[in-house]
């Protein structure tokens, strides 16, 4: 087989293990990768920036003793950043901002031995739970391109998923993991509230529900990355316990036996694609199977939990006008971005200091009762998402919403919509298709999105497991264990590969 047959089909480590043993090198694995950054980004759109030179450059220096040295990588345009890559997070209202030094997790990235060829697009701010922003272009899902990525990784998925980098960069605040990584047919871990950096640029994400980690095709490769970025960045806000072990040592364990919960059931009453059920049910089938005690059953959530969580997430948007404008020194404006985004940002703005703290401490005590039911069991099951991956535009407004949005924006009237149906209907039709993830960010507990079903017309759907708070180390024993039962890496997306 040639470098470009081995590229498509292998992970990262094994790529890294190439490397060290002087099969290819650095600058061999970067100009594969750029071809085939280039043979498939004019289908997928999933860029935003290039890296070419740089990562030629990287690639020429000497071999790093790093777990991915020469490794080729791309980097999500949220959140973490890297030193001289101009940044959008999806909108103008970053135009013209060139990070003067690199986030701490890009840092460790490159300390990992990692080369960044670019950064992958966004959803405007990283709010939508689909990669369609006006400003930048929507990415396209390269197991059906009129399908969506997911969001709002949909860029970095989009790409790990067709085989332009073994894994890529991503952050999740509701499920910005986990929602692609099921789109794309990946494996997607969103770590413990801290176990990664935020720093220096960010203090904490939408009030400590946004981390960072990765998207990538193989449960060990989500592990040993962790294990060379974990750890809080100087003067964050809270920490958390290293692992007794490396989470590469656990993803190579047995799990043991264990008590596994699953279920279909929303916590929001959002319907749920027969093809979502399946994949829940054929896996809680292998779990028995496989040995582990399983039972179907669910944490009861408090009614008004989606609510709460909309007055911090539209906070966090508020927030980031904010700072935009600070660091570019260029005052937004609501033709910059989206209706939909402007907004959010009134919405924001229109909430007091004292309804954001209640509505922080409803989450936090109902976080608590949350908890309670992983005494009980060691995994949850659910669905990553409640269908497969959409149709471009479906999660759009439309009729009169669209209407109202437009009008709203353009009229500023915006902070007065709390009072109307206008936010109702635009955060039951988000919540509507990922009723499952923004839970596990509000707790702070880890979740992964596993591709273990796939529809009779080719399309990927996850099956997200839940662990304890801190507990990684379990869930990548428990996945590592699916990935052999289900293998999910001899898929290839056929249509992106001709």
């Amino acid at each position: 087989m040639s470098l470009a047959d081995d590229y498509i089909i292998v992970d990262a480590t094994a790529l890294a293990d190439l490397v060290r043993q002087r099969h290819v090198s650095p600058a061999e694995l970067v100009e594969t990768a750029i071809a085939r950054l280039e043979q498939v980004e004019p289908k997928l759109a999933g860029m935003a920036e290039w890296t070419r030179d740089q990562a030629r450059r990287a690639a020429r220096g000497p071999v790093v003793d790093a777990p991915f040295a020469g490794v080729p990588f791309l980097l999500k345009d949220n959140m973490h950043v890297a030193a001289g890559l101009p940044y959008h997070n999806g909108s103008r209202i970053w135009r013209g901002w060139v990070p003067p030094q690199d986030s701490e997790m890009v840092r460790r990235f490159k300390a990992a031995g990692l080369i960044i060829l670019g950064s992958t697009k966004v959803p405007e701010l990283s709010l939508t739970p689909v990669t369609e922003p006006r400003h930048l272009g929507r990415a396209n899902n390269p197991w059906a391109l009129d399908r969506t990525t997911g969001g709002s990784s949909g860029g970095s998925s989009a790409h790990v998923a067709a085989r332009s980098v073994p894994m890529a960069h991503a952050t999740d605040g509701g499920g910005s993991i986990r929602i692609p990584a099921s789109c794309c047919g990946l494996f997607g871990l969103k770590p413990t509230r801290g176990r990664t950096p935020n720093g220096p640029y960010t203090g904490e994400g939408w009030h400590g529900a946004a981390i960072g980690h990765a998207v990538t095709r193989s449960v060990r490769d989500s592990a040993r990355l962790l294990d060379a970025i974990a750890g809080p960045d100087l003067g964050a806000p809270y920490g958390i316990a290293p692992p007794a072990g490396s989470f590469a040592e656990a993803a190579a364990m047995p799990p043991g036996r264990l008590r596994i919960a699953f279920s279909s059931a929303t916590p929001n009453g959002a319907a749920v694609d027969p093809e979502c059920r399946i994949a829940v049910e054929s896996t809680a089938r292998l779990c028995a199977e496989l040995g582990h005690h399983v039972e179907e059953a669910v944490p009861s959530v408090p009614e008004d939990y989606f609510s709460w969580f909309l007055i911090v997430f539209l906070a966090a948007v508020s927030q980031e006008f904010a700072f935009a404008e600070e660091m570019t020194g260029t005052r937004a404006r609501r033709t910059d971005v989206e209706e939909s985004t402007w907004l959010c940002r009134e919405l924001g703005r229109g909430f007091s200091a004292a309804e954001l703290s209640v509505a922080l401490e409803r989450l936090h005590r109902a976080t608590r009762q949350i908890a309670g039911f992983f005494e009980n069991y060691d995994l949850l099951l659910t669905p990553a998402l409640a269908s497969p991956p959409v149709r471009h535009g479906e999660l759009h407004p439309r009729g009169l919403e669209a209407t109202l949005q437009v009008l709203a924006a353009r009229l500023g009237v915006g902070r007065y919509l709390r009072y109307g149906p206008l936010l109702r209907q635009a955060a039951e039709r988000a919540f509507r298709f990922m009723p499952f993830s923004p839970i596990w960010n509000i707790t702070g507990q880890p979740a992964a999105s596993l591709p273990l079903h796939w529809t009779p017309d080719g399309l990927p759907v996850g099956v997200q497991a839940v662990a304890r708070f801190g507990q990684e180390d379990l869930l990548f024993s428990f996945a590592a264990q699916m990935e052999r039962a289900r293998p999910w890496s001899h898929r290839l997306p056929a249509g992106i590969l001709d």
